[in-house]
């Protein structure tokens, strides 16, 4: 008899090749026009909720935000609030660096670009008041597909329920169903281009808590 976790394991394989090659057909241009609604969507969300501290990352190839995603989230912030970038680990799991400038970043592996500041710790995105994430999909449960190397999951493990996240996506990646492993970790919000700000009823105390509205 097949094991229950190998079968999720394969589904959601199958998931991510078909939602990467429809990321890969996507034009430049069709890239750029995405970029800018999900970053006006954002900005419009981090100036409602003025963050003290937020979590983000740098959108690499045909990821949702563009590659000056960090830029413009800065120049959204309150002033003195803090934005943090994620720093891959050996192991997978991620620790945390300020963003300051364009200046300040490097590239990375996996072809990341990652912060090149003191890193803060795994644990300093438990001290954030909004957590920007990836997915290749989100279904209305807030259940996120990731890349597969579990960083984001054990990073929103740290993250108190309270706290809003928000996975940024293209149209047609908020799905009915994602396939889910216990670990999973499910979001509160989307960002799609053509919809906006999507909030998931349902998912827990951080969307129903009035903190975020989608207008």
């Amino acid at each position: 008899m097949p094991d229950f976790s190998d079968e999720v394991h394969e589904a959601k394989r199958e998931l991510r090749v078909g939602l990467l090659a429809a990321r890969r057909s996507l034009s430049a241009p069709h890239r750029a026009e995405a970029a800018a609604s999900v970053q006006a969507e954002l900005t419009a969300l981090v100036r409602r909720l003025r963050p003290a501290r937020m979590t983000a990352y740098v959108p690499v190839a045909s990821e949702p935000g563009g590659p000056d995603l960090p830029e413009v989230l800065r120049a959204a912030l309150p002033p003195g609030a803090e934005l943090l970038l994620p720093v891959l680990a050996d192991d997978l799991d991620l620790d945390w660096a300020a963003y300051t400038d364009p200046g300040s970043l490097r590239a990375a592996g996996r072809g990341l670009r990652e912060p090149t500041g003191p890193p803060r710790g795994r644990a300093a995105v438990a001290g954030a008041d909004l957590v920007v994430v990836p997915a290749l999909a989100v279904d209305r449960r807030g259940v996120r597909l990731g890349r597969g190397g579990g960083s984001y999951d054990r990073a929103l493990a740290r993250v108190p329920a309270t706290v809003p996240t928000v996975a940024l996506l293209h149209d047609g990646e908020l799905v009915t169903a994602v396939p889910a492993d216990p670990h999973d970790r499910p979001v509160h919000c989307v960002i799609t281009p053509r919809d906006g700000l999507v909030a998931l009823p349902g998912v827990g105390p951080g969307a129903s808590a009035g903190r975020i509205r989608v207008r």
